[in-house]
């Protein structure tokens, strides 16, 4: 069981950090957008700014609906990146103990 389940936990676990920098690309890019630094009337840098949209705003979009307004702030790219960088810690912790305890 635990030849299977070690390197699903590992593979997650990186998902899972790709994913926390995704995050952050997607709010960097929104904070050059709107200091107009980065111009979106470049073909790549749309299709890229709407790649980054599309892969964090359904995450987002859920956390918002639980978090107050901060006026013109929006601290569910915050909460997002430490909700996942609490599941690394965790996936990390069951990876330990398996390997402590379990024989991997």
């Amino acid at each position: 069981m635990d030849v299977v389940f070690f390197p699903f936990l590992a593979v997650l676990n990186a998902v899972i950090g790709i994913y926390s920098w995704i995050v952050i690309a997607f709010v960097i890019m929104s904070w050059l957008i709107n200091f107009n630094i980065i111009n979106l009337q470049n073909n790549f840098m749309r299709m890229f700014a709407e790649f980054l949209y599309r892969a964090t705003e359904p995450a987002l979009r859920r956390i918002r609906r639980f978090l107050p307004q901060m006026g013109g702030f929006d601290l569910s790219p915050v909460a997002l990146i430490l909700f996942l960088w609490f599941l690394q810690l965790v996936i990390g912790r069951v990876m330990l103990k398996l390997v402590v305890v379990g024989d991997v």
